[in-house]
């Protein structure tokens, strides 16, 4: 039975596979929950927004190295051996909640970005541009008071809210999942430590 070592020595990669893998979690974890709670503050949040968007390209790229843990069919639930036995440790219900985090992260992402339509990104010595007035074009404010087809208020505002929402909770579902039922797995994942294989 191969352990945690034994994928993490994997195909002689420079980074060993699951090192990569945890190293990808924790700085997507780190920039999605500061994306979270920084919904008020501007600039601030529509940068940390363009950062998850590169570290999603990043997981892209890992899924094309050949290593199975970073394929992206690991996201597709198959049912296939799933029996009432097994309900709650089947591979189908990890890969279930890993679809549904992974399209609210696109969705997050993607309505953010279009919301933002690039504000964010213009150099700082723009008269219209800076922490200040990136803050103010994020939010979609204008001079009165009104928001505009990109902001908060606007459907597609209501769109990034409601993925942003849906993601935390999947996120939320997801790791209590773990920490029921995949114990092993939760422990090399937070701590780098294994006892056992992988799941």
């Amino acid at each position: 039975m191969r352990t945690y070592r034994d994928l993490n020595t994997e195909k002689g990669l420079a980074m060993p596979v699951m090192t990569r893998l945890r190293a990808y979690h924790a700085v997507l974890a780190v920039l999605v929950l500061a994306a979270y709670f920084s919904t008020e503050w501007g600039a601030v949040h529509a940068w940390l927004g363009y950062g998850v968007a590169v570290v999603i390209l990043v997981r892209v790229i890992m899924a094309l190295t050949g290593a199975p843990q970073l394929g992206l069919m690991r996201f597709y639930p198959q049912i296939h051996g799933l029996k009432l036995d097994n309900a709650f440790t089947h591979p189908a219900i990890s890969r279930v909640l890993l679809l549904g985090i992974a399209v609210c992260l696109i969705g997050v992402t993607g309505t953010g970005i279009a919301m933002d339509r690039g504000r964010a990104l213009k150099p700082a010595s723009s008269p219209a541009s800076g922490p200040v007035a990136a803050q103010v074009e994020t939010r979609g404010e204008h001079e009165g008071g009104e928001e505009d087809e990109g902001g908060e208020e606007s459907p597609l505002g209501e769109i990034h809210e409601l993925f942003g929402n849906g993601l935390m909770l999947l996120v939320a579902g997801h790791v209590t999942y773990l920490l029921l039922f995949k114990r092993p797995l939760a422990r090399f994942m937070i701590l780098g430590v294994s006892k056992s294989p992988p799941k």
